[in-house]
C-alpha cells in the first residue's frame, strides 16, 4: 500500500503559514495543500527584515521582484549597524559598528584578522575588509537599474511591510499555485487511534484531513503546544528580553534619506530598531521586563523618535509579550511547527523568517515523504533544528556578551559568564588566541558563518591576541585589503541611491 503524503494542512496565514504553503505548492505541485486560518486572529505584523536567502525563496515560489518591491514597501538591507552597544556612546566616540551581508574579501583564504591587528590605526574590522561599510554610510542602493531581478552587486536582503507582504503571498499561493484557502475556526483537534492527527474539525467546512499537518498557528501553538504538550525551552536566562513595544512613524519630509541597513541602538535596558521603508519607519523598543518597565520603555522609544527627527505626532506603540525560547521538538508524529508555534526569540538579526525559510526548504527536501518514512525524518529534524536555535542564541549572545557599558544591572548582567550559552563560554577563550574559523561550526549549513562571529566580535571591541604573520601572509591580507578598497571606490561611483532606485522601480511598473 502506498501511503505517501498527498494532502497537507497549514494551519495559520501570515508570512510563515503562506511562505510554508507557497513553496510546498511551488516544488510539488501534486501535493493538495490546504491553508487555513482564522478571519480574527491578527498577525504580529513586526517581523519586517530578512536575511538574502529570502530572494532565493521569492524567486523559487515564482514572485517577481519589482512587484514585491512595489506591493510590499519594500526596501533593500545590507546587513545591520549597530550603535552604543559596547560603550553606550554612539557616535560620541564611535561607538558603532556593522554587520554586513557581504563576506569579507579573501575570507577563508588569508588571515585576515591577524594582518588586521598589525595596521596602523586599525580601522574597523568591517570597514577594511569589506566594501559594505562604505556603500551603507553613503545611502546607496545594492544593485544597479539595469542588475537582473534578484541580482546584486552587493549583497542584499529586504525590508518590507509584513502585513503587505503576507497578502501577496496569499494572492500568489491561490491563484498561481493551487494552494486551497479556507478561512473558518477550528473546533477541535481529531486523533487517529496511534496518535497522529486525523482532521482539523471546523465551524463551517467540516473535518479537514490530512496525512501531515503543519502549525503556523504563532504564539498560540495550536497543535504542537496545545494539542501535543510539547513544552517551550526557554532561553529567558541567556536572552532576557520578552518584551517589545512597536510603532510605525511617517517620514519628517518624503525624500528623507532611506537607511540600506537595520539599525539597532542601544539604550539603557534594552534596544530599539529602526527599519526604513519608502513611506515610513517601523521602530520597536525591545526590552526585558524584569530589568524595565513598559513606562521606560515608552520613554526609551519616544525619546529615539524625537531624537532622530519623527514627527511629534505618532500612533500609540503597541506592546508584545513573548517568552523567549523555542520547542523541545518541532516535529510530533505527522504534526511539524514552523515560524512562531516552533518558537520565538528578539527580534536582532532578523532570525525568524530565516528559520521559516529554512524549516519550508527541508520540509520540501524531505518529499516525496511516507508516513513510515516520517518517523525518521522527524527524528533528524528536531535534531537539526534544536541546533540551529542553539546556535542563533549563541550569536545574539554574543551581542551582549561583550558590552562595556555600565549604566545599568541589564548590561551587567549580560557580561556575567553565567548567563552565556555553554558553547559560547567554551569559544571566547579560544577567539582570545585566533580568529574564529570554520571549523568552529560543524554543519555544513551553518545559520551563522565565522565571518558573522568576526564582525560582532571586533565591532564589539573583542581583540585577539596579536601573533606575528610571515611577510607573504601579511601580503596576501594586504592585497585584500587592498581589493575590498577598490570594490569600495567602483561601488561609490556606479550604484545609484537607494531611494532612487526604489522610486525607479516604482516608476516602471507596467
Amino acid at each position: 500500500m502506498d501511503d505517501r503524503v498527498r494532502q497537507v494542512v497549514v494551519l495559520g496565514g501570515g508570512s510563515a503559514g503562506w511562505l510554508v504553503a507557497g513553496l510546498l505548492a511551488a516544488e510539488h505541485p501534486d501535493l493538495h495543500i490546504t491553508l487555513i486560518e482564522s478571519s480574527d486572529v491578527p498577525t504580529i505584523g513586526v517581523g519586517e527584515g530578512t536575511w538574502p536567502s529570502m530572494r532565493d525563496t521569492l524567486r523559487r515560489i515564482g514572485l517577481s521582484e519589482a512587484e514585491f518591491i512595489r506591493r510590499c514597501q519594500v526596501s533593500f538591507k545590507q546587513g545591520s549597524r549597530f550603535d552604543g552597544w559596547a560603550r553606550g556612546a554612539a557616535g560620541a566616540d564611535g561607538d558603532r559598528y556593522y554587520h554586513p551581508f557581504m563576506l569579507p574579501v579573501g575570507h577563508g583564504d588569508a588571515d585576515l584578522v591577524q594582518a588586521w591587528l598589525a595596521t596602523p590605526g586599525q580601522r574597523p574590522f568591517a570597514d577594511i575588509v569589506s566594501p559594505s561599510v562604505q556603500v551603507c554610510e553613503a545611502g546607496l542602493a545594492p544593485k544597479q537599474v539595469q542588475t537582473p531581478e534578484f541580482g546584486a552587486v552587493a549583497n542584499y536582503a529586504y525590508h518590507f511591510d509584513a502585513g503587505l507582504f503576507g497578502q501577496l503571498l496569499r494572492e500568489h499561493a491561490i491563484a498561481k499555485l493551487g494552494v486551497h484557502h479556507v478561512i473558518d475556526h477550528v473546533d477541535a483537534v481529531l486523533s487517529h487511534e496511534n496518535g497522529d492527527i486525523a482532521a482539523l474539525q471546523t465551524r463551517e467546512h467540516g473535518d479537514l484531513k490530512a496525512e501531515l499537518f503543519i502549525d503556523c498557528s504563532g504564539l498560540t501553538s495550536r497543535l504542537i503546544g496545545q494539542h501535543f504538550g510539547v513544552p517551550l525551552k526557554c532561553e529567558r536566562d541567556v536572552l532576557f528580553n520578552d518584551a517589545a513595544m512597536p510603532v510605525q512613524v511617517p517620514y519628517a519630509q518624503p525624500d528623507a534619506p532611506l537607511a540600506p541597513v537595520t539599525i539597532a541602538t542601544a539604550w539603557a535596558k534594552g534596544w530599539i530598531w529602526d527599519i526604513g521603508l519608502p513611506t515610513r519607519r517601523g521602530v520597536g523598543c525591545v526590552y526585558s521586563r524584569a530589568h524595565a518597565s513598559d513606562d521606560d520603555a515608552h520613554a526609551a522609544l519616544q525619546a529615539y523618535l524625537d531624537a532622530t527627527g519623527a514627527p511629534p505626532e505618532r500612533p500609540t506603540p503597541r506592546s508584545i509579550r513573548f517568552d523567549p525560547g523555542y520547542r523541545e521538538q518541532f516535529w510530533v508524529r505527522n504534526c511539524v511547527a514552523i515560524g512562531l508555534a516552533s518558537g520565538f526569540i528578539e527580534p536582532l538579526e532578523a532570525s525568524a523568517l530565516a528559520l521559516v525559510e529554512l524549516s519550508a526548504t527541508r520540509l520540501c527536501d524531505e518529499l516525496p515523504m511516507t508516513r513510515a518514512t516520517m518517523d525518521a525524518v522527524a527524528r533528524r529534524f528536531n535534531d537539526d533544528f534544536g541546533y540551529r536555535w542553539a546556535r542563533v542564541i549563541d550569536f545574539l549572545k554574543l551581542h551582549y556578551a561583550l558590552n562595556q557599558r555600565d549604566d545599568s544591572d541589564y548590561w551587567r548582567a549580560h557580561r556575567d559568564p553565567a548567563t552565556w550559552p555553554e558553547r559560547l563560554r567554551e569559544l571566547l577563550p579560544m577567539w582570545r588566541l585566533r580568529a574564529p574559523a570554520r571549523h568552529d561550526f560543524g554543519r555544513i549549513d551553518e545559520v551563522f558563518p565565522s565571518a558573522s562571529y568576526q564582525y560582532v566580535l571586533y565591532g564589539m571591541g573583542f581583540r585577539p591576541d596579536a601573533q606575528g604573520l610571515c611577510a607573504a601572509k601579511l601580503q596576501a591580507a594586504q592585497a585584500c585589503f587592498d581589493e575590498a578598497a577598490r570594490q569600495a571606490r567602483r561601488f561609490l561611483g556606479g550604484l545609484p541611491g537607494h531611494r532612487s532606485l526604489i522610486a525607479h522601480i516604482h516608476k516602471t511598473e507596467t
